[in-house]
């Protein structure tokens, strides 16, 4: 087949390589012949520019004109795989068959279809035998059936010959393509679709994968002209419908996103994966009984899908039916071990179900780590003191009103880092293997070793995203931030989501390097809009630069989408009100933040900064006192205390407060510290 694939010419075009079938040599037997050639023919000139869902149409309409024309139902299977129905494709070549077309010529085509039908043995079999004139299909075909198997590797090298030998195969790289990215070498999927995609422009399949990819390279509105380049060509398009709209709704376009669900249902009635769309919609709009309504109908497709099992077992919590909830998110906790807020969401509802025991368990990975969240160990010593342990509860209640501790650990495993280790070695270009070595090594403090494991997957699939981020994990954790940051950037050069984002923005800012650090936010967020994680970020930034009328937009807006259950949120919006000369709603959302985490230092502080400008400086003084009781590593926090014992007169006190502040190199508000200090000794 090698030999076939690389002297065949012209055999991998789209359309050339399913359908040439010498369609002047068989000719329509009945009256209607005229009108069945031309539908035909309108068909494969459908065919070659994209729009399969016309060339679909009229083949039927071929076949309408003359049923029994074997050739008319064989180019209808071809618009069917292009379609990426393999059941009905299947169905037309049977039908072709028992009408006189030669199965000879139909081997690569039955092997596409059982490709799609999910049986890649069957797919290799019969690609196998496709005849020399279209063995460039057929090793395509066989390319995919063998990645679908488990053996990219063998897939990559077939299409790497085949291409070698036709380097303007617009559709081997496409197919490249897919494979490369199911593999994580997202850098070489994305050089393949490039390629794919100049020498194919009509090409549907590689349109959505470059959509795909640059929604992962640059963000979600970079994709959009992707998606709408091929529904350009082919308005019902499926797979390109789907990730549109999941990428509209992401965007926060959602009646376009809900047209685009529509349109994929009448592409494929009753398709699940329009339905989950649709499910979220709901969700986000909350009409919840729709939502699961909707939801019912994916269950026996999607199941397993992690995003359903996260929807379906939110619903499920909302209507109170907590087992149902704990069911959907333990399978997605075993299936995602590394998903906090899978174990998160689980200890919830584990808990309003009544087993504290049980909520401890799912809860203890993420409240072990030194970045725990302030909800997840609020959980925790609700959980421990349900089970009548109050001792265990204190500590982990006193946490969750403390900043997170820096340097977090990752995920704990089972295995020794000497086993990790050894299972690395034994297999040194699996790359996955290495990655589990890099996180024993950094859990068990062997820095060094970790840094050697990382920088080697580097070399071994520089074009995964995953390698470069379990690298810069690496220097980030050794303190040496700058060189993190360049590592990050390698990553986010290759698939620019928020998880690298907020690696890089972190890692940037402790390298002092804040302008950098704020460009990549801001293109972030000119590509995901929605994204609370970088909005909340930028807020503090504003805050922190004085914009305080940016901030109150951008913070009113997470509100709007959060609630007034955030102290952290309020918080802020106290300090942005403060800032921008509106001391008394400031004091209103400061004093909702101290309501719900008393014991918060950011709230305390937000709460105390706001009564010291409403010239309220005894009262502020006691919540400075108390902030700084809670976090005193924190400079902000000693600085409002040294102003207000200041005000009161308490010289001494006072520069005491602004020294500690001082001495802090990551102070920012060095400059009227500094007079201030001045000013108290003289």
């Amino acid at each position: 087949m090698y030999r076939i694939a690389l002297v065949a010419s012209g055999a991998v075009a789209a359309v050339a390589g399913a359908c040439v079938f010498a369609f002047g040599a068989i000719t329509p037997a009945h009256a209607d012949a005229g009108n069945a050639r031309g539908e035909l023919t309108q068909s494969l000139t459908l065919l070659d520019a994209g729009n399969y869902s016309a060339a679909r149409l009229h083949a039927q309409r071929a076949i309408k004109a003359d049923p029994n024309w074997g050739l008319a139902h064989a180019v209808l299977a071809r618009a069917y795989l292009a379609l990426g129905d393999g059941t009905s494709a299947e169905g037309e070549l049977d039908r072709a068959r028992d009408d006189g077309f030669d199965r000879g010529r139909a081997h690569q085509l039955y092997a596409h279809a059982a490709l799609l039908e999910g049986d890649p043995d069957r797919a290799l079999a019969e690609a196998a035998k496709a005849q020399p004139r279209f063995a460039g299909y057929a090793v395509r075909v066989a390319a995919l059936a063998l990645a679908a198997k488990g053996h990219s590797p063998e897939g990559e090298a077939l299409l790497d010959r085949l291409l070698d030998a036709n380097p303007e195969g617009g559709a081997g790289w496409a197919d490249l393509g897919r494979i490369r990215f199911a593999a994580g070498n997202v850098a070489g999927a994305i050089d393949a679709t490039t390629r794919a995609v100049a020498a194919s422009p009509n090409n549907l399949a590689a349109l959505t994968l470059r959509g795909e990819l640059v929604r992962a390279q640059y963000g979600l509105v970079a994709a959009l002209p992707w998606f709408e380049a091929a529904l350009s060509r082919d308005a019902y398009y499926y797979d390109a419908l789907i990730d549109y709209a999941a990428t509209l709704g992401d965007v926060g376009r959602y009646q376009d996103m809900l047209a685009a669900t529509r349109k994929a249902l009448d592409a494929r009635p009753d398709d699940a994966r329009a339905y989950y769309l649709q499910a979220v919609l709901a969700a986000r709009a909350g009409q919840y009984d729709l939502a699961r309504t909707l939801l019912t109908r994916t269950a026996n497709t999607l199941g397993d899908v992690p995003g359903v099992r996260l929807l379906g077992g939110m619903l499920a919590y909302q209507a109170g039916a907590y087992q149902q909830a704990i069911d959907q998110w333990s399978a997605l906790a075993n299936q995602q071990p590394m998903n906090l807020t899978a174990k998160r969401l689980l200890g919830l509802a584990t808990l309003r179900a009544g087993d504290a025991r049980g909520a401890l368990a799912a809860l203890r990975p993420a409240a072990l780590r030194g970045d725990a969240d302030s909800y997840t160990l609020t959980l925790v010593a609700r959980a421990f003191e349900q089970s009548g342990e109050r001792a265990w509860a204190a500590p982990y209640l006193d946490r969750s009103f403390w900043p997170a501790r820096p340097g977090a650990a990752p995920f704990g495993t089972d295995d020794t880092p000497a086993a990790l280790t050894a299972t690395a070695a034994a297999q040194p270009n699996e790359p996955v293997a290495r990655l589990s070595a890099v996180r024993g090594l950094l859990e068990a403090g062997n820095q060094n070793g970790a840094l050697g494991e990382a920088q080697a997957i580097t070399r071994i699939l520089p074009g995964a995203p995953a390698a470069w981020l379990a690298l810069g994990d690496t220097l980030a954790a050794m303190g040496r931030f700058a060189d993190a940051a360049r590592a990050y950037t390698r990553a986010a050069d290759i698939r620019f989501d928020e998880p690298t984002m907020l690696r890089m923005v972190d890692a940037l800012d402790r390298a002092g390097q804040r302008p950098a650090a704020l460009d990549a936010l801001t293109k972030f967020l000119s590509q995901n809009p929605q994204s609370i994680a970088a909005q909340r970020i930028a807020a503090h930034w504003q805050i922190a630069g004085g914009q305080y009328d940016d901030a109150i937009d951008t913070l009113e807006g997470l509100r709007q989408q959060l609630g007034d259950g955030d102290s952290a949120l309020l918080a802020e919006l106290a300090f942005a009100y403060t800032g921008d000369g509106d001391a008394d709603t400031g004091r209103s959302y400061a004093k909702a933040a101290y309501a719900l985490a008393p014991m918060n230092p950011a709230a305390t502080d937000a709460y105390g900064w706001a009564l010291y400008q409403l010239g309220k400086t005894d009262l502020a003084l006691q919540l400075f006192q108390k902030a700084v009781a809670i976090a005193p590593g924190d400079a902000t926090l000693r600085w409002h205390l040294g102003q207000a014992l200041g005000d009161l007169n308490r010289s001494g006190e006072a520069a005491a407060q602004i020294r500690a502040a001082l001495a802090d190199p990551g102070f920012t508000d060095r400059t009227a510290a500094t007079a201030a200090l001045k000013a108290l000794s003289t």
